[in-house]
């Protein structure tokens, strides 16, 4: 079929699903429950889950490194990943709070290393190392260090920060060698992100969440705030000491969303179709984030200028991080005819990918959504220390818009009601849904994979096609 009857296909396939996904953020397609009209009789739009500014939580420092006297009234804790270019980003900023508000502020550190980033958790096992010979000043001394070089964070950079750092470079290397620490890492980024906390860095001020490398400003307004209350505390008879440890006691261990703004409720619509299973292919070179012989494999068919697809991104992570030896996530390229970039980006996204970069351009793109553009994927080409005219070549060739095209086919018939479509052990999710939709899909498919084990299925290169069998088969069966 030639590229324009493809593409002609593609339009009819998509009309109802792409009304579906600008109505409902690429979701099922379950008639909303009714809402009250608005003073001109019009229908209001359902409200969208929006977490609340104000939320306190309980982010203990336990045996976290910090950097600040035990008792400054704020406490910011910051979780990050070494690898994570914003986390670089905002370290002027941090600096300039240290130096602006003084003993008043104390600093604590929190390990997210992403399960993309692969150099993020060697890194963090290299500052634990650090922090083992010589207390916080060590560990902060080794957290400069790895942000200075990033993203420059191979074993013979670990190895110059080490030394200059001053350690014992046997212990060192014998701790990168056993992954030593790697529990007390995962034991943070499991706090971290059941805060909601899934994308890094994430800053909590006295235990209220500011995500993303925001401007200097943006911290003073809260730590201004949080100065105040913190004051007050003490003036009532509050040991300074023992602030933050109030502050956070009966603080919330999940994301908080404002009242009104959280979605219809499950019981307020008509019940979803039964869950659609089918055999979803994938080629061995497709972008996958997680271990091969993981037992639940999640194939996703997106867009780079949707923005549900950007929604998801973050619970990906998440789920990821949760599950980091039985979940991969397969990226397939559906780019939607109604997004003039959507296509340029999938191109520019499988020139990465010909040098190894596909995820690091995926990241950016939908870090910045708004500003995709060839322009623009020539110069993140250059951030990522690409071959730039290789690049250039590539995205323009024939054989990538190919492969590109074979993916969109693939969409239209596996993705029809819009983007993103998910298969999680070939059972279809669609749109941006909470983390707790995949969660659940997840165990349930872990569940089945324990069966399929003890009936001798072997966890290997054809377990997934074994157990989307068994899915297909059987789609309600955990």
């Amino acid at each position: 079929m030639n590229r324009t009857s493809w593409i002609l296909a593609l339009v009819v396939g998509l009309i109802l699903g792409v009304v579906g996904d600008r109505m409902a953020g690429g979701g099922p397609r379950v008639a909303p429950a009714a809402r009250p009209p608005d003073a001109q009789g019009q229908q209001r739009p359902p409200a969208r889950p929006q977490e609340d500014p104000k939320a306190v939580y309980r982010v203990p420092v336990d045996d976290s490194p910090v950097k600040g006297p035990a008792d400054a009234l704020v406490t910011i804790v910051e979780s990050s990943d070494f690898e994570c270019p914003f986390c670089k980003r905002v370290g002027p900023t941090m600096k300039r709070i240290e130096e602006t508000y003084g003993g008043k502020v104390r600093f604590v550190f929190k390990h997210n290393p992403l399960p993309f980033h692969s150099k993020a958790l060697p890194a963090a096992i290299a500052t634990e190392e650090a922090r083992a010979e010589g207390g916080s000043a060590k560990f902060w001394a080794m957290h400069d260090r790895l942000f200075d070089s990033a993203p420059s964070l191979d074993r013979p950079a670990l190895e110059s920060a080490a030394r200059a750092t001053g350690l014992d470079m046997a212990a060192f290397g014998k701790a990168l060698d056993e992954k030593r620490y790697e529990d007390r890492i995962r034991r943070d980024q499991t706090l971290v992100t059941g805060l909601g906390a899934g994308g890094t860095p994430t800053f909590f001020v006295n235990g209220r969440k500011i995500p993303g490398a925001v401007p200097f400003e943006t911290f003073q307004a809260v730590i201004d705030e949080e100065l105040s209350r913190a004051q007050e505390m003490v003036k009532s008879g509050v040991p300074a000491k023992d602030v933050y440890a109030r502050i956070i006691e009966k603080g919330a261990t999940a994301p908080v969303m404002l009242p009104g703004s959280a979605q219809p409720s499950p019981q307020a619509a008509p019940p979803p179709p039964p869950p659609a299973a089918q055999k979803v292919d994938f080629r061995p070179d497709d972008p996958m984030r997680g271990p091969r012989n993981a037992a639940v494999t999640v194939v996703v068919f997106s867009d780079f200028q949707c923005p549900f697809c950007s929604r998801v991104e973050p619970t990906l992570t998440q789920l990821l991080a949760a599950y980091p030896n039985d979940v991969r996530v397969v990226w397939k390229q559906y780019p939607l005819p109604m997004h003039p970039q959507a296509m340029p980006a999938a191109l520019a996204s499988e020139a990465a990918r010909e040098q190894g970069k596909f995820w690091e351009m995926h990241d950016l793109m939908f870090q910045n959504q708004g500003q995709l553009s060839p322009e623009q994927f020539d110069a993140w080409a250059k951030q990522l220390g690409l071959d730039v005219p290789r690049f250039q070549k590539a995205r323009g060739s024939e054989a990538l818009r190919t492969r590109v095209e074979e993916d969109a086919r693939a969409g239209a018939r596996f993705a029809s009601q819009g983007t993103p479509t998910l298969y999680v052990n070939c059972l279809q999710l669609v749109g941006a849904q909470p983390y707790d939709v995949f969660k659940k899909a997840v165990d349930e498919q872990l569940a089945r994979a324990a069966n399929l084990r003890r009936a001798g299925v072997k966890v290997d290169g054809g377990f997934y096609e074994r157990i989307c069998e068994d899915t297909v088969k059987n789609p309600q069966k955990g």
